[in-house]
């Protein structure tokens, strides 16, 4: 049964009589000033463990491609904080690096010639990859959740 002050709020709502509340609105801002101009979005694809590698409990494996790029990423959850290894393939070239990013903090990490970087530490909750490559616009990954 729906309470009638909640039912009559989301008809004021639904008719744009109720302003938005300033929180919504600031939250918004926040949101989109996190977009990488003129980027390219990977989004999430299949990725199969390796057999033997990972256990229910292990590191979990998210792969985005986009671009001619693929992304790797085994994020690992301990003590309340993440720990990323990635991957970047093929190599994106000389003077390419590559942010780590939440909504509060971005962490810039030069590729090694494997393609490879790490973080550690960062806070649980969104989290996103950035690579920059010289000549390219900037690939980055969907915006995905961890969760302790």
């Amino acid at each position: 049964m729906i309470n009638d002050e909640y039912f009559l709020a989301a008809l004021r709502l639904a008719a744009g009589s109720d302003p938005i509340p300033g929180h919504v609105s600031a939250a918004a801002r926040d949101a989109f000033g996190l977009r990488v101009s003129q980027a390219v979005t990977a989004p999430p694809a299949d990725c199969a463990a390796p057999r033997g590698v990972r256990g229910a409990d292990g590191p979990g494996m998210i792969r985005f491609v986009a671009a001619g790029l693929t992304f790797d990423l085994e994020v690992t959850v301990g003590d309340g904080l993440i720990d990323v290894a990635g991957q970047v393939f093929p190599h994106p070239g000389e003077g390419s690096h590559v942010d780590v990013r939440t909504p509060h903090l971005t962490l810039t990490r030069r590729l090694a010639r494997s393609g490879q970087f790490a973080v550690t530490g960062l806070p649980p909750g969104w989290l996103s990859v950035v690579c920059h490559r010289p000549g390219f616009a900037p690939v980055q990954t969907r915006w995905v959740r961890i969760r302790p």
